[in-house]
């Protein structure tokens, strides 16, 4: 399987991040990829090759390019500003609030983000867009025919809506591939998305679309992040009722539960006619997780990418979470592994 890497991840790498009222060290960290190109490597998985250029043209096709624009030059405006540190929002519009865009660097930082988890620091803008163009890039081999693709994108991506970032992610970019798809003229697309939480990002940015089939096996938001979206009863609206699913899990849940959910998701993806799978590969639901609470193992890892090949369908497999940095490359790799073992 072709792997599409970027050294640029290592630019983005943010001081801290607010977890339950402290300023902490960001869990999403450069060493996280770090872990999975080695065991690319050591697993001979495939060759390793640098992404194209593609330009912002198909980022904008997601992302709306007001907020394309203040996420590129946030960081030279803290500068100019003389800003300390890395730049964290501290206000947001909440319900209560106008939804205005107000012209102070802060206020505009706030209405562009949902939460404190996003830092932007000096090189974050060039390390989102070359994850982009990583998984454009990984997209694009599939549309010339390849059966599948590894994106290993770093930072992530499924939490960022058109105009909002937040949850470790700025630029979304298994929306963005599977956009390229539709754009390319595939006529159904299916995401399938296993992080441990949810992709609300991801879904806000298709709900209303029924060319883009969202399901995602996550933990339950009454009691996980993001909490304001991922229930089962989100089922899409307008054209896209009926392109929404949901698997919300308890916390706690095994491989049991959690792949029962996946046989139901794979289901979806063959009654919704995808011609080609969006994979938004999260291994956070692994049992050692630090900020979460499945208790999938290792080999589980295998089973679940077996399972996504019995689809039958050129697959893209886009990096997202996975906070055990020890683990996380043998875990992300035996999805592929397994997805491989399951094409023989």
């Amino acid at each position: 399987m072709l792997t599409y890497y970027s050294d640029d991840h290592h630019l983005h790498h943010g001081k801290c991040e607010l977890i339950d009222g402290q300023l902490m060290p960001c869990f999403e960290k450069p060493q996280r990829a770090d872990h999975i190109l080695q065991r690319v490597k050591d697993r001979q998985l495939g060759e390793i090759r640098p992404p194209r250029d593609f330009g912002r043209a198909p980022i904008e096709r997601v992302h709306d390019a007001a907020y394309l624009d203040f996420f590129a030059g946030a960081w030279d405006h803290w500068q100019r500003q003389g800003g300390q540190g890395d730049l964290l929002p501290f206000t947001w519009p909440a319900r209560t609030l106008r939804r205005l865009i107000p012209t102070d660097l802060h206020g505009r930082l706030g209405y562009y983000s949902f939460d404190g988890g996003a830092p932007i620091t000096a090189g974050t803008w060039q390390a989102a867009y070359s994850a982009a163009q990583v998984a454009l890039s990984a997209q694009a081999e599939i549309a010339a025919g390849a059966h599948s693709a590894f994106a290993l994108c770093r930072p992530p991506g499924h939490h960022a809506a058109g105009d909002l970032m937040g949850g470790y992610c700025y630029l979304n970019n298994a929306a963005i591939a599977a956009q390229a798809f539709i754009d390319q003229g595939r006529r159904k697309v299916a995401i399938l998305d296993v992080d441990y939480h949810h992709g609300n990002g991801t879904q806000s940015i298709f709900y209303d679309r029924n060319d883009v089939l969202f399901t995602s096996i996550h933990g339950d938001p009454a009691e996980e992040f993001p909490f304001f979206l991922g229930y089962a009863d989100e089922l899409g609206e307008g054209a896209g009722e009926g392109c929404n699913f949901n698997y919300p899990l308890p916390m706690g849940s095994d491989w049991d539960a959690w792949s029962a959910a996946l046989e139901q998701a794979c289901q979806r993806i063959g009654e919704h006619g995808a011609e080609v799978v969006v994979v938004s590969l999260g291994v956070d639901t692994y049992m050692e997780d630090p900020i979460s609470q499945f208790k999938l193992d290792s080999p589980d890892y295998l089973t679940m990418g077996r399972r996504i090949a019995a689809l039958g369908l050129p697959t893209l497999f886009v990096m997202e979470g996975g906070y055990a940095v020890d683990a996380i490359g043998v875990n992300a790799v035996n999805v592929l592994e397994g997805f491989l073992a399951g094409q023989a």
